[in-house]
């Protein structure tokens, strides 16, 4: 029996007359994202960024706390097998992939917390924006696992050394300030009004611009990164094969009964 958490959530999209596209993703639980709405989501980024009417793409999440908590944990506690981990850790493998490949700037909207596979997402625009309540936590060690489908995302943005404090401090959260000290976020606004206004702007200058030459400076922002297709799912499998570990579940057992 299919869970009810894993059926839930959406991806929505819409195109403005300045060709600014927005995908805004959302789940109830704090969205925590089940495999099939990361897929959704990945195709969707695509399929976006190939239309001729998109210029620049925003990408947000719904709600207010939270920007993403990550992968559905209760997608995860039902891992029974390597296939199943390898495909549930493959979920924010196709999101990063989606937004690198993407020929358009994918400009992030990040209104609240980033967790896990949240802040793997906020390093995968091309240009972030953020709140002050957009704190970041790598919390994936806490259950037995790591951050390593997103490292290579993370560690892109803030380099190895703030990736390595992030994803072995894994219980504790860094600001939205510390962030945008180390390269995650561009800027920071007070309110989530300010957000979305400073986004807006942004992205309709952006639209104006030679978008030959916005596809060619991302290629060139992005470049050392073309094994990703293989490498993130080669990560996705190490975190497939330690969620089957008696560390791990007893580690996931005492996380949900807390």
């Amino acid at each position: 029996m299919i869970h009810t958490t894993l059926t839930a959530g959406t991806v929505e999209t819409s195109t403005d007359a300045n060709g600014v596209a927005t995908i805004s993703f959302f789940h109830p639980s704090h969205n925590s994202l089940p495999s099939a709405l990361l897929t959704q989501l990945a195709n969707t980024i695509t399929a976006v960024g190939q239309s001729a009417d998109t210029k620049v793409i925003i990408l947000k999440s719904g709600g207010e706390k939270t920007f993403c908590a990550g992968a559905s944990f209760d997608e995860l506690m039902a891992i029974e097998n390597e296939a199943q981990g390898l495909e549930f850790f493959s979920g924010f493998a196709k999101v990063i992939n989606a937004c690198r490949t993407c020929p358009k700037i994918v400009v992030g909207q990040v209104q609240g917390k980033a967790i896990g596979g949240g802040v793997g997402v906020a390093a995968s625009t091309d240009y972030c924006f953020a709140t002050t309540q957009a704190s970041v936590k790598l919390s994936e060690l806490v259950v037995g696992i790591g951050p390593f489908v997103v490292g290579p995302a993370v560690e892109r943005k803030i380099g190895l050394s703030a990736y390595s404090q992030l994803a072995l401090d894994a219980a504790e959260f860094r600001s939205a300030e510390w962030a945008k000290e180390h390269g995650l976020y561009a800027e920071v606004l007070d309110t989530t009004a300010a957000l979305d206004a400073a986004v807006k702007a942004f992205a309709i200058k952006l639209s104006a611009y030679n978008p030959e030459a916005l596809t060619e400076l991302k290629r060139v922002c992005w470049q050392g990164t073309e094994n990703w297709d293989t490498l993130l799912v080669e990560r996705a499998a190490i975190s497939g094969r330690l969620v089957l570990s008696d560390f791990t579940r007893n580690s996931i057992r005492q996380f949900k009964s807390k």
